[in-house]
């Protein structure tokens, strides 16, 4: 048999490149020069991706400021004063606020997912970011000629237009990022807001066949970044069964860090729906220890006592660096990781049978 496996999204930028994303940020190099870095990154990034044997690829986000922000880049109706995220280490990341509509995003994920079919013989997945994440933007006191009613509204085509375009560009399939679901609960422990996150989220997917949703996923995990998370410390009890409301045919589950992934798989085995794929997964990208094969695989074979080996698939457990500055994690590393995790998952699909 064989068993599915994926990467999350993002690879950890070349050092020349965070080093141009500096530069053009202070006005010392033109949008031309930073472009000509970020193709040089993402060649790169497509060719060794393909070099570990993945079977499916992504473009690395090489070409995103990070995993949540890149719709609003360029948009001028923002203040960087929004909603601010802890990580358990003490660093910060801050959105930005909303500060008059229409709501429209500036970039579209197909314009990554164009760029690395240029350079891609294998099929290639593409991230995307939640529409929850973004509603966030919104500012709690509401703004004034454009309420909240009509942002959601404007935000739910600008996720639809999200999702559809990459679809029609090609993708292999659609990756949901909801990082935030396990945040939410920390917010909100009484799961309300991780209930009107879900329910937004499903205002996007109703806009979709049941058909194309076979090719549309979640992923869920506890945030990375700077080798922190900011929701590790939160029950996957109280998430999972909420989290597989969502009308996806693929859920992507961080397991390789969580301390008890046994009790988190019985609360997959309940409450997965029978026709939705699970990743389970089998890299932590913040751990600098590269997994050996053969411990990829018992984690595989430790799912499989779970979630039957037709609906199994594998991952790693969050992208590498999610944010475009985030330098914690070497690119050495995350290609031996995912090596790692692709035989690792070929040798548990071996005993499988």
């Amino acid at each position: 048999m064989t068993i599915p496996t994926e990467p999350i999204g993002s690879i950890p930028r070349p050092g020349y490149l965070v080093e141009a994303l500096g530069e053009h940020a202070a006005g010392r190099l033109d949008a031309d020069g930073l472009g000509e870095l970020r193709e040089k990154a993402l060649v790169d990034t497509v060719k060794r991706l393909e070099e570990t044997g993945s079977p499916v690829i992504t473009d690395g986000e090489q070409g995103k400021p990070s995993f949540a922000t890149y719709p609003l880049a360029g948009l001028t109706s923002l203040a960087p004063d929004g909603v601010v995220i802890p990580f358990a280490d003490g660093h910060t990341r801050q959105l930005p606020r909303l500060t008059a509509g229409p709501f429209r995003y500036q970039t579209y994920a197909d314009s990554y997912l164009r760029e690395a079919k240029k350079h891609a013989t294998k099929p290639v997945k593409q991230a995307v970011i939640a529409a929850s994440a973004i509603s966030l933007v919104y500012p709690g006191e509401g703004l004034a000629g454009y309420d909240k009613e009509q942002f959601i509204a404007d935000l739910v085509n600008e996720a639809e237009a999200d999702i559809r375009s990459s679809l029609e560009a090609g993708a292999d399939s659609v990756q949901i990022d909801f990082t935030e679901g396990r945040l939410s609960l920390k917010l909100d422990p009484s799961g309300g807001l991780l209930q009107s996150f879900v329910d937004l989220n499903n205002a996007v997917l109703d806009r979709f066949s049941a058909e194309e949703r076979k090719k549309i996923g979640v992923h869920t995990c506890p945030g990375g970044d700077q080798d922190s998370v900011h929701s590790l410390d939160v029950d996957y009890a109280g998430l999972l069964p909420t989290l597989f409301q969502l009308k996806v045919g693929n859920v992507y589950v961080q397991l390789a860090s969580e301390s008890d992934p046994e009790r988190a798989l019985r609360v997959i085995a309940e409450h997965a729906g029978p026709e939705q794929r699970v990743f389970v997964g089998v890299t932590d990208p913040i751990d600098p220890r590269v997994e050996t094969a053969e411990e990829v695989r018992d984690r595989v074979l430790r799912a499989a006592r779970f979630i039957p080996p037709d609906r199994l698939g594998t991952c790693d457990d969050c992208g590498f660096s999610p944010f475009a500055d985030d330098t914690s994690t070497s690119r050495e590393i995350a290609f031996a990781k995912i090596a790692a995790r692709v035989e690792g998952t070929r040798l548990a699909a071996e005993s499988l049978g």
